[in-house]
């Protein structure tokens, strides 16, 4: 192949790709993805991206448009041209993006058919024989090229051609997305059943069925239509200004803040060391919400405001790390609920969401397999009765993800966000000294009594982690290939939470995950008018809207954790038959 940078910038950038050039780019290990019909290669930009460079390999070989346009900007909807916004409407900075499409190298003509991305096992072959140069505009194909490239998802590509793919309910061959490669031919992949699954695989099997006859069909017209009409929600939210931040909301909650933090003080000077502790866990529980909406910029919408306003709340008073929050945060919007990929669901050896952490997965974010060894295999089976418990803890497994985050440099050292970890440094700092030192071992005289203060305050911010996973561990794992929409996964994997309006305040906005999914810049407190507005896009594309009640909503969370300690159990059990009969022949 020819390399491209020799050629005139401006023919470069307008030249028409072909798919099996793309496919060939990505095999020689370049980071390419599509936005708006633009070939991207962001090699350059990858340690550099603020957001960390994982959420962008899981976009590698895909048409990234929505995912992009959810965390930056609008489309116009006629000609799909950035919509020029006003400073105070823009969901980032139109600096970046132009920035990002700097590193345009060419276009695509026509729907773009995803690529299973390397991280998540995809395969892609070299081309065989050099490009010729660009003719009117065009990179012309050698023809022993022309049958080189690979399909991004080797499953549902080929059925996609199919007549009858259209039907609901149609099954497709097993597949995880460890195990999904693109094929080097043509034949399609689909094949029968083995006349033998093993209980692992048909549970698999099973889940991905009944997902296919509750959502949508997954071939390009159905998912297109529910990509267009998903455009026209997002343009019509920016229409009636709901993704403008509400500042006398924010006013109103500093001063929740500041009653909280000062109940805290006033009754650790009064020795009321228990009660302190409470007010100080409360606190910090509702600063998490800011946190939150700083890091996804829904607050000023500037990058460098929301950033720093988001540290002075995490590092300076809370102890956590934004950055490592930003970096884990980024990739679970990206590969919601995929048990290799999605670190919001990798919890092992304490929690797993679906009975595929028995394979001992290896998770591509945290670059370790997840082993399923004895300790697991007996806290699985019993984490329906673990788990409040166990959450309990989960603040201080959050220092040590900071830590390790910071210690090791895991953010980007150069680029727009290289001063982020020193200002976190700094950050970790005065809060050791201030919580640690001025309040744990100053203001509190006895060993009893600032174990119950720690463990207090840091215990009742479990509610937190209960609402995190909430909207998340009930609902559906299963891969359904790369051809599923943006939205459709995104509302296939998340639930909302129904509350009164009078509660939205103890929720945080985490109430609405699947909203905020959809619309992730959105400012929290326009969630609730978002609502209705989204239902009825939900209605009108065949998808279901989850939502339960908090109550009810935990009884789903607690049957998903049962039920796949029951699954651990039978799974034991047939494995000490096995040993015990040495028949392995049978499973």
């Amino acid at each position: 192949m020819i390399p491209i940078s020799h050629y005139d910038p401006m023919s470069r950038k307008d030249a028409i790709l072909t798919r099996s050039q793309v496919e060939g780019m990505i095999a020689d290990g370049r980071t390419i993805f599509i936005v708006d019909g633009r070939v991207i290669k962001a090699d350059a930009w990858l340690r550099y991206h603020p957001g960390g460079d994982k959420a962008i390999m899981h976009m590698v070989g895909r048409d990234a448009t929505d995912e992009v346009t959810a965390y930056e900007f609008l489309f116009d909807q006629k000609n799909k041209a950035l919509t020029e916004l006003r400073p105070s409407n823009r969901l980032h900075s139109l600096e970046a993006r132009q920035h990002m499409l700097k590193f345009q190298i060419g276009r695509i003509e026509g729907r773009w058919r995803n690529f299973l991305p390397p991280i998540q096992g995809g395969q892609f072959r070299r081309r065989s024989q050099d490009a010729k140069r660009p003719q009117n505009g065009r990179y012309e194909e050698t023809s022993s090229s022309s049958s080189s490239s690979l399909s991004g998802s080797p499953l549902f590509d080929a059925i996609e051609e199919s007549s009858d793919f259209g039907n609901r309910g149609r099954t497709p061959a097993l597949h995880t997305s460890s195990s999904i490669s693109s094929l080097s031919s043509i034949e399609s992949p689909v094949v029968e059943y083995k006349s033998k699954l093993s209980l692992l695989d048909a549970r698999t099997q099973g889940e991905i069925d009944l997902d296919l006859v509750k959502y949508p069909a997954l071939d390009p017209t159905t998912q297109d239509d529910i990509v267009r009409k998903y455009r026209v929600l997002h343009g019509k939210l920016q229409a009636e200004g709901l993704f403008q931040c509400n500042y006398t909301a924010y006013f109103i909650e500093t001063c929740r803040y500041i009653f909280l933090f000062g109940t805290f003080l006033l009754l650790l000077h009064h020795g009321w060391y228990a009660m302190s502790g409470l007010f100080l866990g409360m606190c910090w529980h509702q600063l998490v919400f800011t946190v939150h909406d700083a890091g996804h910029m829904g607050i000023t919408h500037s990058f460098n405001i929301d950033t720093v306003v988001g540290i002075m709340i995490a590092d300076f008073i809370g102890g956590l790390s934004l950055g490592w929050w930003k970096r884990n945060h980024n990739v679970h919007h990206i590969v919601t609920n995929s048990p290799e990929h999605d670190p919001d669901i990798e919890h092992m050896p304490f929690f797993a969401v679906s009975h595929r952490f028995f394979d001992s997965l290896r998770s591509t974010y945290y670059d370790r397999i997840m082993t399923y060894d004895a300790f697991a295999k007996w806290v699985i089976r019993y984490q329906h009765y673990l788990y409040y418990p166990i959450l309990l803890f989960g603040r201080f497994n959050l220092y040590r993800l900071s830590w390790e985050y910071l210690i090791l440099g895991q953010g980007p050292k150069q680029g727009p966000a290289w001063w982020h970890r020193w200002l976190e440094l700094a950050g970790q700092v005065f809060f050791w000294y201030w919580f640690g030192y001025q309040v744990v071992y100053r203001s509190i005289p006895t060993a009893a009594s600032r174990w119950a203060f720690v463990m207090i305050s840091h215990m009742v911010t479990a509610i937190l982690h209960a609402q995190i996973t909430l909207s998340h561990f009930a609902m559906s794992t299963a891969d359904l290939g790369v051809n599923e929409s943006f939205p459709q996964k995104m509302l296939r994997t998340t639930m909302d939470v129904d509350c009164p309006e009078w509660l939205d305040f103890f929720h945080g906005g985490l109430q609405f995950q699947a909203i905020h999914h959809l619309f992730p810049r959105m400012p929290r407190h326009n969630l609730r008018r978002t609502q209705k507005l989204v239902q009825e896009f939900c209605k009108d594309v065949e998808i279901p809207y989850a939502l339960y009640g908090f109550v009810d909503g935990n009884k789903e969370v607690i049957g998903r954790l049962a039920d796949v300690g029951r699954q651990a159990a039978i799974l034991a059990e047939c494995q000490k038959t096995i040993a015990e009969k040495g028949d392995l022949g049978h499973h």
